[in-house]
């Protein structure tokens, strides 16, 4: 096939994907952008890119994009070191700047990949994937700012997500104007432009994204997602999702209380049913009570639901932990008949 057999071909197919990869990096640097201006339409977006059958679909295929240009690139290699022979070993001046990125591209996709591992561990195995997979954790897939904070509270993020930035810059700068040069735009007049045009493009946009960075380092060690009052409020809504999925029968009732009252008092509410019903399957276990419910089918129903409604409760108030874990003040009181279903 030409465009696997060929060098212009293997080099064509480069440009491409290398072109929908330059759109794919520009939008993930603006949605980074939306995460710093308006936090609460970041969480809003993560939503909508969630477990959707479009989203699904625009995944997949930017996996493919990376991995045919892992491919080819590894195949280009390959085929300039073939060609060179023992020419490569030759001692022979190295131009320096795009140049020096130019004789190291596959070095620093190499870096790029091991840096991309990690972004994907620390955002997409823990948000769109969970969506996928149905299971449920402590933070809920759509609090994307949450992300963010588990990411950047730790210190050595930013330095990997700085190496990580470098060698973007100099992969970018290479590759904005080698992919017009693979598909024959290669003239003298329109070359020295394109190669000012992408160390502009290349250095903005990885600029950017180092300030982001800095910005999440920031905003993270001061726990300001954690208790931006805005985000709290969208996060108590995120818990409705998972009432409704494996509360049982009761599930309507608690989901409404949960959307009509704040933050607080659904925190204060919750922690009370959980520590209700913790106190009430501790009996479960003992002789007496194994022996009702082997009289009373009834009763251990009951029970197989309170041990469900528990464990969603268990999470919900795993995840109020982690947001209260730098409050000062205790949570709020709940006012009189506002404390939720209990058993």
């Amino acid at each position: 096939m030409w465009l696997s057999n060929s060098s212009v071909g293997r080099k064509l197919v480069m440009a491409v994907t290398g072109a929908c990869l330059v759109l794919f990096v520009t939008f993930h640097c603006l949605m980074n952008a939306v995460a710093i201006c308006w936090p609460a339409a970041y969480n809003s977006i993560c939503e909508f890119l969630g477990a959707n059958w479009y989203a699904l679909i625009a995944s997949a295929g930017l996996a493919l994009l990376i991995l045919i240009h892992i491919i080819y690139a590894v195949m280009l290699t390959l085929q300039n070191r073939k060609a060179r022979g023992s020419e490569r070993y030759a001692i022979s001046h190295k131009p320096a700047s795009v140049e020096w990125s130019s004789q190291n591209m596959l070095v620093l996709g190499i870096v790029i990949l091991a840096f991309l591992v990690v972004h994907l561990i620390q955002f997409w195995a823990k948000m769109q994937l969970q969506e996928i997979r149905g299971a449920v954790e402590t933070l809920p897939p759509a609090a994307g700012t949450l992300f963010i904070q588990k990411a950047f509270e730790t210190s050595w993020t930013l330095i990997v997500y700085g190496i990580g930035f470098a060698a973007l810059w100099f992969h970018l700068n290479h590759g904005f104007w080698s992919m017009f040069q693979s598909a024959g735009w290669n003239n003298s007049d329109w070359m020295p432009r394109l190669k000012k045009i992408g160390c502009w493009w290349s250095t903005i946009v990885v600029a950017l994204f180092f300030a982001q960075g800095i910005v999440f380092t920031v905003k993270a060690h001061e726990k300001y997602y954690l208790t931006n009052e805005t985000l709290r409020e969208q996060y108590k809504d995120m818990i409705v999702p998972m009432i409704e999925k494996d509360f049982g029968p009761d599930a309507a009732q608690v989901a409404m209380q949960v959307k009509m009252m704040p933050y607080g008092q659904v925190s204060q509410m919750m922690r009370q049913n959980e520590a209700g019903l913790r106190q009430a399957l501790e009996q479960v276990p003992t002789s007496d009570f194994q022996e009702q419910m082997k009289q009373n089918p009834q009763l251990k129903e009951q029970v197989e639901m309170a041990q469900k409604q528990y464990e969603v409760f268990e999470n919900v108030v795993k995840l109020l932990d982690y947001l209260e874990s730098s409050d000062d003040q205790p949570n709020m009181e709940l006012p009189a008949g506002a404390t939720g279903h209990s058993h």
